[in-house]
């Protein structure tokens, strides 16, 4: 494929790699440069750390993520819990992405359940059309064209549905987005289990095959296709490949960005 330029922002420093760990691998194969933003530094997502101690070990959490990638993972300065589409933000992330000059981007839905996330995705449509306009954050020099936009999937149906327009096989890369996922450890291994009610789950931390192999396990279960998802991954690889699939990430385009036929979007992606 083409050697694009991927910009994948989260609202906080483990979301690109719950919804896109994968197809970042996959992008970095293909030759592509691969940035991680996060919106929010994290620091209040934990049940008994908090504050400075917590936004350092997760900055921690995702250079050990930056270097086992071998990608760029910015951390903005932003409370967790803090991040509104305001105009200050806006300018920062507006910096961001034309620093990077992305030819891809993916992002939350603006309709979520975690108001870091609504903002994140109304920031970066906030940012779509803006990033061209060279009298809006004069600073830094405009982009020459639109970036293709994409939402990362997600469950919610109000006010409506996620319906994806691409989908990617991560089967072949579940491994390292164990890995990847893996450094996160402060997430996948002490806060959701906790908030979500399974913490009971988790292998001790001195058992560390027991906790990949438990954490594998939960990643396939997160990424099994849907019946939607299934139709696309058979269009895309083929009936027999594609019905064979067990884990997948997909990805709805945002028509605030630039606009492409189905055969497009599925060059965009690896």
């Amino acid at each position: 494929m083409d050697k694009i330029n991927i910009m994948m922002i989260g609202a906080h420093p483990d979301d690109c790699d719950f919804r896109c760990g994968g197809t970042a691998i996959k992008y970095l194969r293909s030759g592509c440069r691969v940035m991680f933003l996060s919106m929010t530094n994290g620091c209040n997502g934990h049940h008994l750390d908090f504050g400075s101690a917590l936004a350092s070990r997760r900055r921690e959490e995702t250079g050990a993520a930056a270097k086992l990638l071998g990608i760029d993972y910015r951390v903005l300065d932003i409370p967790d819990g803090s991040l509104t589409a305001e105009l200050r933000y806006r300018d920062m992330l507006m910096r961001e992405i034309r620093a990077f000059m992305p030819d891809v981007i993916i992002t939350h839905r603006s309709n979520d359940y975690h108001p870091d996330h609504r903002s994140a995705g109304t920031l970066v449509t906030d940012c779509s059309y803006l990033v061209m306009v060279p009298g809006i954050t004069a600073d830094s020099p405009p982009l020459k064209k639109a970036p293709f936009i994409f939402y990362m999937t997600d469950s919610f149906t109000f006010p409506a549905p996620f319906t994806p327009d691409a989908v990617v096989a991560v089967d072949d890369v579940l491994e390292e987005k164990t890995a990847l996922l893996n450094c996160h450890a402060s997430q996948v291994y002490e806060w959701l289990p906790w908030v979500e009610g399974y913490s009971q789950e988790v292998p001790p931390a001195g058992e560390g095959a027991k906790r990949l192999s438990w954490l594998k396990d939960r990643i396939k279960n997160m990424d099994a296709p849907g019946d939607t998802c299934r139709e696309l991954l058979i269009k895309r690889y083929g009936r027999g490949k594609g019905a064979a699939v067990t884990c997948c990430e997909s990805f709805q385009l945002c028509e605030y960005g630039a606009r492409g036929d189905a055969k497009k979007i599925t060059e965009l992606f690896p």
